[in-house]
């Protein structure tokens, strides 16, 4: 017996160039949590090979194609399985150009749009994208309001999801906001027109939603950099123009929170009720005109909101500055208080109306998904093709041509003739005519 050792196992390559903790979980256990589902197996394992290229793509992990194929193809992980299955239908070559070509473009777009390397980091650009919001002011008029509740509601699914990248559906975002779905419908289309919304994928089939990114539009970004502390604000549209003051903006994590609530509905305290709720403090009064300047409402609009506010207990009124009351207050400025938002409903009389709509949202999914599928199941009706040649113009035993007129015609198809004689030319007292021909 020899005395030499046995090599020590080469060390895998997620131990060489090491891959954040989520990442290593998704290429040695798979999506266990299901964020990465698709239309059918062949789109939820790109998703999967695509996500795992991202993070192997990372300033600072940057895997060379090698790696990339080790780890995926040559390697029993359960989050390589698509690449895998790849190699088996179409080949060894095939499957590793198309990583590859994977990993190059995750690599373009990580330098296209940041580094991202932990949830902190999607988080920060979440807090910058809600700054930009919460500062800028909403006029009522023209949707301004609207667009502000479904920004609200975005910042908050992009916080659960950990980036600005999500997915939602229609109707469950309606519900969340608080609205109509055709609301909803306009309010999209305006965002996506002034540049707070992208839509990367549009939702199709039963159970998936669209994909949105959020983002800063340029004029915003431009603004917000020149109404900094030292810098001077230039003279701006209404459209466009920042909040005055700095303690008086409206809190899009607490208007997320309210502005589905009976109490908020369209034909109760509405989204200026909701706005104007989400100004307040506890502690720190604000008049009608700051909380006018704040939510970009006309002041009658502001003195009818916090009286029926003030009337159903929501708010708290000394000495002409409002307060909100303690029974809200919390550490994220305010906290709704279920008791308290009912019986305002109660009073309002919109108790039971976000429930209706959500009922009647879910009639309609699933009347649209039986929709589906009956179109899966429905056979087209075969339409009989029309005769053009009739009975009679070629002897079905000799095939002799028996009728003149269809001299330089070749009959062997009798749903579709063609001319094949170009010096041949029909007898004149009788033209061949393609509908006179069908109706025979």
């Amino acid at each position: 017996m020899s005395g030499r050792t046995r090599p020590a196992p080469p060390m895998p390559v997620w131990e060489r160039r090491p891959l954040s903790t989520r990442s290593r979980r998704l290429l040695l256990e798979g999506d266990v949590e299901g964020r990465y589902a698709g239309r059918d197996d062949a789109d939820a394992g790109y998703r999967i090979t695509m996500a795992l290229a991202l993070a192997c793509s990372q300033p600072g992990r940057e895997w060379t194609p090698a790696d990339f194929h080790q780890a995926l193809i040559y390697a029993p992980t359960r989050g390589g399985w698509w690449a895998r299955k790849l190699r088996e239908r179409k080949g060894t070559l095939y499957a590793e150009n198309k990583l590859t070509a994977m990993l190059d473009k995750a690599r373009e777009f990580a330098a296209r749009n940041g580094t991202i390397t932990g949830r902190n980091d999607a988080l920060v650009q979440i807090t910058e994208v809600r700054h930009a919001v919460e500062h800028l002011a909403w006029p009522a008029r023209g949707g301004g309001a609207v667009d502000q509740k479904n920004l609200a509601a975005r910042l908050t699914l992009c916080e659960r999801v950990g980036g600005l990248d999500h997915t939602t559906a229609l109707r469950p975002h309606a519900e969340r906001m608080g609205c109509a779905k055709s609301t909803v419908e306009a309010s999209d289309k305006r965002l996506v027109e002034i540049g707070w919304l992208e839509l990367l994928e549009a939702g199709t089939g039963k159970n998936h939603g669209s994909r949105w990114r959020l983002k800063i539009p340029e004029p915003v970004e431009e603004l917000l950099t020149r109404a900094a502390p030292g810098h001077s604000l230039p003279p701006t549209t209404p459209e466009l123009a920042t909040v005055p003051d700095p303690h008086t903006y409206t809190d899009t994590a607490a208007l997320a929170s309210v502005m589905a609530h009976d109490a908020f509905h369209h034909y109760g305290h509405g989204t200026s009720g909701a706005r104007i709720l989400t100004c307040l403090d506890v502690t720190e009064g604000l008049s009608p005109a700051q909380l006018q300047q704040a939510t970009a409402l006309h002041r009658t609009t502001v003195s009818r909101r916090l009286n029926k506010l003030a009337a159903d207990g929501l708010v708290r009124e000394s000495e002409g500055l409002y307060y909100l009351v303690h029974e809200l207050a919390g550490p994220a400025r305010l906290q709704p208080d279920e008791r308290l938002l009912d019986q305002a409903a109660e009073q309002q009389g919109t108790t039971g109306l976000g429930e209706r709509r959500r009922q009647r949202h879910a009639r309609d999914r699933a009347n649209y998904q039986r929709w589906i599928s009956e179109r899966a199941t429905r056979s087209r009706p075969v339409r009989p093709r029309p005769v053009l040649v009739p009975e009679g113009v070629v002897d079905p035993d000799t095939g002799e041509l028996l009728d003149e007129g269809w001299r330089g015609w070749d009959t062997s198809d009798p749903f579709r003739p063609t001319w094949l004689a170009p010096g041949a030319v029909p007898v004149p007292n009788r033209p061949f005519d393609p509908v006179e021909a069908a109706c025979a």
